[in-house]
């Protein structure tokens, strides 16, 4: 250690060349470089050709290799090499997947790229290796790339400046809004739906004509997307309607299914069309395994019997099952239905990342291509004016054709002496010298008067087209006119795939229960407050074992997709749903724990929820009403509080009242003190929540039971012994009264507890 030597230092820098820079800075300087390389270079397309700057190199390599759609088909590894040797210096497997994409069918509503061999699948297969496959540029690849020759667009360098390459493509075809987009940038993403190139024109032209037309009438041309996959577009046109006009939204799509007669009364679903970006594989795999879990009652078996279509068939439970509720389950719960979202972020003018809507950018398409158009003019009339200079001086040489001959014959340097004879250009010169003496005849003078002429006339329509802002809006509505023509509905490609429907309005209530596998169970609540489920329809409750002091309270027959229904003495309903009782192995479990039930609260009943019924509730101090079985249903843990007590007092009674044919009229009211009232149950208003009327007068005590019936039946009781008692309607005169009354004491052999069930 003590050998040790400090190096000397540099005398004209103490730091040793290291420099200090803020960490902040730096860190936001170099995040800030990556965040606008990854917007502008990679995630984001061009709102004028809709591609990204891979898909754009790989299409320009493509264009370069002379791949085009009447071409032979060229090796992808050839392609791929081309495109990161010249153009993007990333990874091979990065530009051969986004090549693949190009080319599926599945993935892309018009290809750019003609595939030969394995370019995957729906189910979610890979393309085969690039050596294995082939490819060569669609007809909307060419029409992308129409007169990138002719000046239509500006290049720049490559990453190696050894070549050039287009900074957007002339984009004769609307490909940002037919193919779609996605990619996720730094703190921005874009999302675009693919859509029908016929009604992308329609809706174009109609904005040539009027440039600030509304939403709703480019609506009437662009109804919503189309996706390469198909399937039933079922959002509803005013959220369609919002999308377009802020640019973000989304769609819900479904799967296009058909009911299939297999004979017998029996049926099945066929499923044709899946959702866009839905691996076929992984939607059977996920209800294949819910079918194994028990969540999709009403389906027996699913099967893919797919060839090059889609074919998944599902086996109904029964003949029985009710085909729209079937669907409308596997809508809820796999990816037969998605949403997909619309965030038409992109880059305007190729610079500035903003979120457009579907007026901006159709009109951002059109302004591209009326640019496109005046640089192509241009350029053809540059090279008309080119080529008329060639012709003036040949038909300078033939009006002097002998001249021209002796002054090349004898000259030493002709170039300046035809120049200074004739008065003619530096190129026109050059041109004669060049001239073959095969083509000195008489008719080679014809054919280039002819040619000076049509050229002339040219020149004279270009420069009138470009003076005239109307007759280059006319040449664009044509072009649009000649895309629409290519790639309309009447054609295989064009032909839209998305329908539009309206979701069937179902009881959602009916959906879940039937996700629920329909099972027989046997309810059991004690004294204690315990409740569980025993499997089937139990014949006798007696042998029922309960914990150390606790006994039964109640016990009946339900169904695991009925919902059951707990009053309480606090006058709070709870509903729990029968497929989620604990199971009657051991005590089952404290209904505290399923539900937020007070700690001084009791079970007063529990039944089965049947709508339509209505329930009779009263407190001790004998305050009551008639509520429905709707009104009473919780949807949460707390409960819903419906009779209104305060203590001492509490809930006591939650008695059945009968609807429709048989309804009862009268109610029967017993008290503590053996009093009995009967009057009509119309004196008892149906209320949501309350504390009730007065149903009996007590001097003390309160009320006891309360039995709603038809007087004209009789009322009935069953004493200790089981034994059923009947008064008929004559013998009840004397109990008959009104509401609130004090009554009469029972009838003999009315059961010593006061309960109308002894």
């Amino acid at each position: 250690m003590g050998n040790e030597t400090t190096p000397p230092s540099d005398s004209g820098n103490s730091g040793g060349g290291i420099e200090p820079i803020d960490l902040k800075s730096a860190l936001e300087e170099r995040y800030l470089a990556y965040a606008l390389s990854t917007i502008m270079g990679r995630a984001l397309p061009d709102v004028r050709d809709g591609m990204k700057p891979v898909h754009r190199r790989i299409l320009h390599a493509m264009r370069q290799l002379r791949l085009n759609p009447d071409a032979a088909f060229a090796k992808c590894a050839r392609i791929v090499g081309d495109v990161i040797g010249k153009y993007h210096p990333h990874g091979d497997q990065s530009v051969y997947d986004a090549l693949v994409r190009l080319a599926q069918t599945f993935a892309q509503r018009y290809p750019l790229v003609d595939g030969q061999g394995n370019f995957g699948n729906i189910d979610g297969d890979n393309a085969a290796a690039y050596r294995y496959t082939e490819a060569r540029m669609t007809e909307a690849a060419s029409a992308l790339l129409e007169g990138i020759t002719e000046d239509a667009v500006d290049f720049r360098l490559t990453y190696n400046e050894e070549d050039d390459e287009p900074v957007v493509l002339p984009g004769a075809f609307p490909n940002l809004l037919a193919n779609g987009s996605a990619g996720i940038a730094v703190g921005m993403a874009t999302n675009i739906p693919p859509h029908n190139v016929e009604e992308l024109c329609d809706a174009a032209l109609h904005l040539i004509k009027f440039p600030n037309a509304g939403f709703e009438k480019l609506m009437e041309f662009v109804p919503g997307p189309d996706f390469p996959t198909g399937g039933v577009i079922v959002e509803s046109r005013d959220n369609i309607l919002d999308a377009y006009k802020t640019g973000k939204g989304g769609f819900r799509t479904r799967a296009r299914w058909e009911k299939e007669d297999t004979g017998r009364g029996t049926w099945q679903i066929v499923i044709t069309e899946i959702p866009y970006q839905v691996q076929k594989s992984k939607l059977i795999e996920k209800t294949a395994e819910l079918l194994l879990a028990r969540r999709l009652p009403l389906l027996a078996d699913i099967r893919d019997e797919s060839a090059e279509d889609v074919r998944i068939v599902l086996e109904p439970k029964s003949r029985s099952v009710d085909e729209t509720l079937l669907m409308e389950q596997l809508f809820k719960l796999t990816e037969l239905e998605t949403r997909f979202p619309l965030n038409m972020n992109v880059l305007d003018g190729g610079k500035v990342p903003r979120v457009m809507n579907l007026r901006e950018v159709l009109r951002a398409w059109l302004e591209h291509r009326k640019d496109v158009l005046i640089r192509r003019s241009n350029y053809r009339l540059g090279q008309i004016e080119k080529r008329l200079e060639i012709l003036g001086g040949y038909l300078v040489a033939y009006l002097n054709i002998d001249e021209v001959i002796r002054i090349i014959r004898t000259e030493d340097h002709p170039k300046q002496a035809l120049i200074a004879r004739f008065e003619i250009t530096d190129n026109q010169a050059e041109a004669v010298l060049n001239l073959r003496l095969r083509r000195l005849h008489k008719l080679e003078e014809v054919e280039i008067r002819s040619e000076f002429d049509a050229l002339t006339e040219e020149k004279a329509g270009i420069e009138a087209l470009l003076a005239d802002d109307d007759k280059i809006w006319k040449t664009i509505a044509w072009e649009i006119g000649e895309t629409k023509k290519k790639f309309g509905k009447t054609t295989e490609v064009g032909a839209r795939r998305s329908t539009f429907d309206v979701a069937v309005e179902i009881d959602m209530e009916a959906v879940a229960a039937a996700m629920i596998e329909k099972e027989p169970i046997t309810v059991v609540v004690s004294e204690k407050g315990w409740i569980r489920a025993l499997r089937g329809h139990a014949a006798e409750f007696e042998s029922l074992a309960f914990k150390e002091g606790d006994r039964l309270k109640t016990a009946f027959h339900a169904e695991t997709t009925d919902k059951i229904l707990l009053f309480t003495t606090s006058g709070k309903f709870y509903t729990l749903p029968g497929d989620k009782l604990p199971g009657g192995r051991g005590h089952g479990e404290p209904v505290r724990i399923m539900v937020d039930m007070e700690n001084d609260a009791d079970i007063v009943d529990a039944f089965v929820h049947a709508p339509g019924r209505k329930r009779l509730v009263a407190s001790t101090l004998g305050n009551g009403f008639v509520v429905s079985e709707e009104d009473v249903v919780a949807n949460t843990r707390k409960g819903k509080q419906v009779l209104n007590v305060t203590s001492p007092a509490e809930a006591l009674l939650c008695s059945a009242v009968a609807t429709g044919e048989g309804a009862p009229t009268h109610l029967a009211v017993v008290g503590e003190n053996r009093k009995l009232i009967i009057f009509p149950i119309d004196q008892v208003p149906e209320m949501g929540r309350g504390k009730g009327v007065r149903l009996q007068k007590y001097k003390d005590g309160g009320i006891q039971d309360a039995r709603a019936f038809a007087l004209t039946d009789g009322l009935t009781w069953n004493d200790s012994a089981g034994r059923v008692h009947t008064r008929e309607q004559g013998d009840l005169q004397e109990y008959m009264g009104e509401r609130a009354q004090a009554g009469r004491m029972v009838p003999k052999g009315f059961p010593r507890n006061g309960k109308f069930e002894g």
